[in-house]
């Protein structure tokens, strides 16, 4: 089992926090910051397992923030799915497409950029979706933290059976 594997971090609330890895979560336990609420069965030192979910010991208060504008960011919000044909696709086999091209004024920001594949961004080219005949599947709009949220349920729900309690499904 590798100490690179993620850890579900939970507030001192139960609240679902952040995804981050068990080398990260080991020393938030030496530390004394945290206690483990589910573990791998796998003993890291003599009485230390390897940590897949734990709780902070003191709540924190975590901000409202705007998320950064990155491409995997946008891969994040759109799951890595072509907004015109609808099929997943690993981060390097994606592109990031304006919908208001660039060359007519198309800014670079999170209302006109979505995910695309390679064969949907060649055949829109240099136009907007209408002037292809090309429809997306979703409005892009700005990250929140409701989308962040979300996608920590979502990531849990295929990363590891004993996070489910913990993510409010």
């Amino acid at each position: 089992m590798s100490i690179n594997r993620a850890c579900l971090i939970l507030n001192a609330s139960f609240e679902p926090i952040r995804i981050s890895s068990c080398r990260r979560a080991l020393t938030l336990l030496a530390k004394d910051a945290a206690v483990i609420e589910e573990h791998h069965g796998v003993e890291v030192y003599p009485g230390i397992f390897l940590p897949s979910v734990i709780r902070l010991k003191h709540y924190r208060r975590i901000p409202v923030r705007i998320s950064v504008l990155t491409r995997k960011n946008l891969y994040m919000r759109d799951r890595h799915k072509c907004q015109y044909c609808g099929e997943v696709f690993s981060p390097r086999e994606l592109t990031l497409d304006h919908i208001q091209p660039e060359s007519r004024g198309g800014r670079y920001s999170w209302e006109n950029l979505v995910s695309c594949c390679v064969t949907c961004n060649r055949k829109k080219a240099d136009r907007t979706p209408e002037e292809a005949g090309m429809t997306l599947l979703h409005k892009p709009k700005m990250a929140t933290i409701h989308t962040a949220r979300y996608l920590i349920r979502l990531i849990g729900l295929t990363e590891d059976e004993k996070w489910a309690p913990y993510l409010y499904n």
